[in-house]
């Protein structure tokens, strides 16, 4: 489990390098919030903080 989220992270910091050499920094705000989402799904599904979670939206 740890190798696939150093494995994940690797990527996002693959593209952050992207965005920033590219100077794309305007993406890099818009990348965040969704990874902010991506987080919250996951931890939405498969967590006993599901309720909590859900009252956000």
């Amino acid at each position: 489990m740890i190798d696939s989220v150093k494995s994940r992270a690797g990527v996002i910091k693959e593209l952050f390098g992207f965005l920033w050499k590219r100077k794309l920094w305007w993406a890099m705000p818009m990348v965040m919030v969704l990874l902010v989402f991506l987080i919250l799904i996951l931890l939405a599904s498969a967590s006993p903080f599901a309720p909590f979670i859900y009252t956000l939206f």
